[in-house]
C-alpha cells in the first residue's frame, strides 16, 4: 500500500507536508503509526447504520479538523494518545467486530490513516470480512485520499458542518470548509451512488450526510439543508442532529447551551418542506451519556 503518502503528508486538505515516517507531526498530531481509542459495538448511530446489534465502531485518535466543541476531544486533539496498532491488527479488529455481529465496520475519523485503512480492509476482506465498511468523517476531506479509499468504503457518513466561512474559521480553523466538504461529498456520492438497503432495512451502500445543529446558527443550518436538497436530492440521506452538548464551552458563551426545542422544530419543518429523506433526533439525544468511554476497549488482543 501507499505508505509513502506519510512521507510528505497531504492526506487532508491542510496539506502540512510533514514527514510522518520520520516522526514529524502536522496539524492533526498523528504519526505514521495508527492509534486507536476504542473498537466496540455502538447502538447510537442512525437506525439503518446501527441495525439490531450495533455498528462496529473503530475510533481513531487525532483529527484533521479539530472543532473546538468536539465531544470526542479526549482522543481528537493533537496531544491525545491511544493504543498503537499495525495494519494486521487493524484487520483482526474488523473481523472480531464482525464476529460480534456488527452491522458494519464504522471507521470514525480515519482518513489521516488512509494507507493503513486501505491495507487493513483489503486484508480483512481476504480473510472473510463481508459486512459493509463505513467511513464516519468530518467532511473536510482530500479528493486524493477519497480516491485512495474508492472500492474500500461502501458507506460514507460525512458531516456537513458549516455553510459560512466565518463560523468554519472561528470554530474549526477551516475557512474553506464548505468548498472542500462540498467537493468531497460529491466525490463520495459519485463513488457510492444512491443509498441501497438490505431486506432488514440496514444500509449496504450509499452516502448519509450528517448536520449537527449549533446554537444560534439556524440560518447556517437552513443554507446547508437547502444546498443538500439542490445538489444531491434523493441521492443521499440526511441526518439532522440536535445532540450538541456544551462541554467546556465557557470561553465561547454563544455555544454554552443546548439546542432549543423551537430551534430544532423550525429546522425539521424546513427539512420536510425541502423533501429531504433521512433521520431526525429525539430530545434525549443531547446527553453526555451518548459519548463513549475511550478506554481502549476492543483494541488490545485478549
Amino acid at each position: 500500500m501507499n505508505w509513502e503518502a506519510y512521507a510528505q503528508c497531504r492526506l487532508c486538505p491542510r496539506a502540512c507536508g510533514v514527514n510522518r515516517l520520520q516522526g514529524e507531526r502536522g496539524y492533526c498530531g498523528a504519526s505514521a503509526q495508527v492509534e486507536l481509542g476504542r473498537a466496540a459495538l455502538h447502538a447510537w448511530e442512525e437506525p439503518s447504520i446501527s441495525g439490531v446489534h450495533g455498528s462496529g465502531t473503530v475510533f481513531f485518535v487525532h483529527c484533521t479538523l479539530g472543532c473546538i466543541y468536539c465531544q470526542n476531544r479526549q482522543i481528537s486533539t493533537q496531544r491525545a494518545n491511544g493504543i498503537t496498532v499495525d495494519a494486521s491488527r487493524l484487520a483482526e479488529i474488523f473481523l472480531e467486530l464482525q464476529d460480534q455481529k456488527a452491522q458494519n465496520i464504522n471507521l470514525v475519523t480515519a482518513t489521516h490513516y488512509a494507507p493503513h485503512v486501505a491495507a487493513a480492509v483489503t486484508e480483512a476482506k481476504r480473510q472473510g470480512l463481508k459486512i459493509p465498511v463505513l467511513l464516519n468523517c468530518g467532511g473536510f476531506e482530500s479528493l486524493e485520499t477519497l480516491q485512495m479509499l474508492e472500492g474500500i468504503v461502501d458507506i460514507y457518513l460525512p458531516d456537513l458542518k458549516y455553510y459560512s466561512s466565518y463560523y468554519a474559521q472561528m470554530y474549526s480553523q477551516a475557512a474553506d470548509y464548505f468548498e472542500i466538504a462540498d467537493a468531497a461529498i460529491d466525490a463520495m456520492v459519485r463513488q457510492t451512488g444512491a443509498p441501497i438497503f438490505n431486506a432488514q432495512g440496514n444500509m449496504k451502500r450509499g452516502t448519509l450526510i450528517r448536520h449537527l445543529m449549533l446554537p444560534g446558527l439556524a440560518g447556517d443550518t437552513r443554507q446547508i439543508l437547502r444546498h443538500i436538497a439542490e445538489r444531491w436530492g434523493d441521492r443521499v440521506l440526511v441526518s439532522l442532529m440536535r445532540q450538541y452538548t456544551p462541554i467546556g464551552m465557557e470561553k465561547y458563551p454563544e455555544l454554552n447551551r443546548a439546542i432549543t426545542e423551537e430551534e430544532y422544530q423550525e429546522a425539521v419543518t424546513y427539512f420536510t418542506d425541502l423533501g429531504l429523506a433521512g433521520y431526525l433526533q429525539e430530545g434525549e439525544a443531547a446527553q453526555e451519556s451518548f459519548i463513549p468511554a475511550f478506554c481502549g476497549e476492543g483494541v488490545k488482543k485478549d
